[in-house]
């Protein structure tokens, strides 16, 4: 066992203090050490101290950021939800349109026939011109549009205009006594009321 020379004026029987090497245990005390590990919180996930390299502020500008790219595809599906929309309107106009220009075509032949025969027996025209009109009005019955030239009816001014107002003893006063020019279709789906002339009261 080693011996360490005795200071003077110090009995042998004084402890003396080891002198420390720097090789001993750390002092004791509150503070963390640097190599000490982060708190940890008591459900096993990361305390406050051990908030990562991200603040509030990177998380608000993400957000926002994501929140506009949304904003932005939702703005280009409606602009391509409006397009479709526009270019199937048009298609479904178009094919109304051939349909019922499809539908008056025989109408058309039938007139150009009487015209080729005009020359013949005039009774035969007329009767063509006739069978003609009825199938337009046919056709156009067809597209939901019917005729409506009836006398003997009450007025209605739905179905009616008057365009004048006679006197005629035989008809009950405000009856349909005759009709200068036929209607077509009813209610919403009306083309035009019928031009009609009204019995009055004496």
């Amino acid at each position: 066992m080693p011996t360490y020379p005795q200071e003077p004026g110090r009995a042998a029987s004084d402890p003396v203090e080891p002198v420390s090497d720097g090789t001993g245990s750390p002092p004791r005390g509150d503070l963390p050490q640097p190599d000490s590990p982060r708190p940890v919180a008591a459900n096993g996930e990361p305390g406050p101290d051990a908030a990562g390299p991200a603040t509030a502020e990177d998380e608000y500008t993400t957000a926002i950021q994501e929140l506009e790219d949304r904003w932005r595809r939702a703005l280009a599906d409606l602009d391509n939800l409006r397009k479709r929309h526009a270019r199937e309107l048009e298609r479904e106009r178009a094919v109304e349109r051939s349909r019922t220009a499809s539908a008056f075509l025989p109408v058309l032949d039938n007139l150009e026939l009487a015209l080729t025969h005009a020359g013949a027996d005039q009774g035969a025209i007329v009767e063509g011109i006739r069978a003609v009109r009825d199938q337009a009005v046919n056709v156009l019955e067809l597209l939901g549009y019917p005729r409506h030239a009836e006398t003997g009816v009450a007025f209605d001014p739905a179905r009616h205009e008057v365009v004048g107002v006679v006197q005629d003893p035989d008809a009950p006063p405000g009856t349909v006594v005759e009709v200068l020019r036929p209607g077509y279709g009813d209610g919403e789906r009306q083309l035009r009321p019928a031009a009609v002339t009204v019995a009055k009261r004496e």
